[in-house]
């Protein structure tokens, strides 16, 4: 399976995020911000990083790159798109996901391992996932904190993906949310790393292999 992973200006988790596939088995493809299409993939990562530097609102400048047009198109025909950290604000300015990330409560940038449970196992990144599973999973942001004027709509729709557990929100995030997902459930964002937790060899959390083997594994 071919995923593109996509590097804007700033980005800085996008070789990471193509070690983290090619490590489970599929086959990573650079896809430039200046190009207008993204080749032949059967899947998007839009990483984490600062693209543009976060000038402005962090990315805000990044859903206007040319590759966001052939983004929001391969979203439309059912790709899978999945935006972490960065990637999910880029994703939520771009409209592709409900909602907006905002600064960190008690603005502190955000390091450390947290623990995140599965609330919906019907997304193309979580379908190899039983609901109710936590993961361990680390954060680094600075505006982290996940908004929506109607977090209970969101829920009854299914569109919540990814909760911190109890006491583990390091952002303030309402209703505890760290990743949602577009109606279809083939977009899905959240604002831990999962490509930071998938190489034994690090000796950290692993929390990052279902979301990729669920992705990875043939429908």
């Amino acid at each position: 399976m071919r995923v593109g992973v996509v590097t804007f200006p700033g980005s800085c988790d996008d070789r990471d995020a193509r070690y983290a596939v090619e490590l489970l088995g599929g086959e990573p493809v650079a896809c430039w911000h200046g190009d207008a299409t993204l080749g032949d993939v059967d899947a998007v990562l839009v990483p984490g990083g600062f693209s543009y530097g976060d000038y402005l609102r962090c990315g805000a400048i990044a859903r206007f790159s040319p590759v966001m047009g052939a983004v929001a198109a391969f979203a439309e025909a059912g790709g899978p798109v999945l935006g972490i950290c960065n990637g999910f604000q880029v994703l939520c300015e771009a409209g592709l996901l409900p909602g907006a990330l905002l600064g960190n409560d008690g603005r502190h940038f955000v390091c450390r391992d947290v623990d995140v449970r599965v609330v919906s196992g019907a997304t193309a990144w979580t379908r190899g996932v039983e609901p109710g599973a936590t993961l361990r999973l680390p954060v680094k942001h600075g505006e982290g904190r996940y908004y929506h004027p109607d977090p209970a709509r969101l829920e009854a729709d299914g569109q919540v993906v990814f909760r911190y557990a109890p006491g583990s929100n390091p952002n303030g995030a309402v209703g505890d949310i760290a990743g949602v997902s577009n109606p279809a459930g083939n977009v899905v964002g959240l604002m831990p790393h999962p490509e930071h937790a998938v190489d034994p060899l690090l000796a950290g959390p692993l929390g990052g292999r279902p979301l990729f083997e669920s992705v990875l594994a043939p429908a």
